[in-house]
């Protein structure tokens, strides 16, 4: 596979931050999450880039692997929960406005493919919901959305509106998603299966059109969404 790896300035954090790309720009753009605590090298790391390597060899799929900095917002118990909202506002920026705005050129294309596991599947649902008109695919693997237990019981507006399961039951324009192909997977073994059980059920009770994979013999690990993620990518 063709990988690049790319640095830039942003001043949506004022620093430099850091991303992996794999093919060449081609086919469907995906920009892959990390899971928590881990960074943009992560999932090459954990083989899942290499699982999905036929996809980029043949120019179907570009995989863009930014990267993450949970350990500064929601993790950094530091400072106040606000800011860690705020850190968390402006990680989103960069992911919007820096990394999908560079897919979608290469791809000359208006939308692209989000991809996470476990946290870095909240990251993923999180844009794809507040940002439907720039995704064309989401594709969860044992997400985790339930993100109060970081904010130590505080509550605000920014939370409430980065909070799936509190913004989804009140969203009114649920026609925004009907582009968008969505799959949420878990298995039987998987620790976040209530979580996505319970973000299927708030699809359903909107209309929401989605593939809820409840797979046998599956749990939270790397080994599973190896297999999960190229199988997925077959559908699409």
């Amino acid at each position: 596979m063709n990988e690049r790896y790319l640095r830039w300035f942003t001043p949506h954090l004022n620093r430099d931050f850091e991303m992996l790309v794999f093919g060449n720009g081609g086919g469907l753009p995906l920009i892959l999450f990390p899971t928590s605590f881990g960074n943009f090298r992560q999932c090459k790391d954990f083989n899942l880039v290499d699982a999905c390597a036929e996809f980029v060899e043949t120019g179907h799929v570009t995989i863009y692997c930014p990267d993450a900095i949970d350990l500064e917002s929601f993790y950094n118990k530091s400072i106040h929960p606000a800011d860690r909202m705020r850190t968390h506002n402006a990680y989103e920026n960069v992911i919007v406005h820096d990394v999908m705005d560079f897919a979608r050129r290469e791809a000359n294309c208006h939308r692209v493919a989000v991809c996470g596991a476990s946290l870095g599947a909240y990251h993923a649902a999180n844009i794809a919901f507040r940002h439907p008109d720039l995704v064309s695919h989401l594709i969860s693997l044992s997400g985790a959305f339930e993100i109060s237990d970081f904010f130590d019981g505080y509550h605000e507006e920014n939370i409430y509106s980065n909070s799936p399961y509190q913004y989804l039951p009140n969203m009114p324009d649920t026609w925004r998603f009907n582009h968008m192909g969505i799959i949420i997977g878990t298995g039987e073994w998987d620790n976040t299966r209530h979580e996505s059980l319970r973000l299927s059920a708030l699809l359903n009770e909107k209309g929401i059109r989605h593939w809820f994979d409840d797979r046998k013999w599956c749990g939270h690990d790397w080994n599973y969404w190896r297999d999960m993620l190229p199988y997925y990518l077959t559908t699409i």
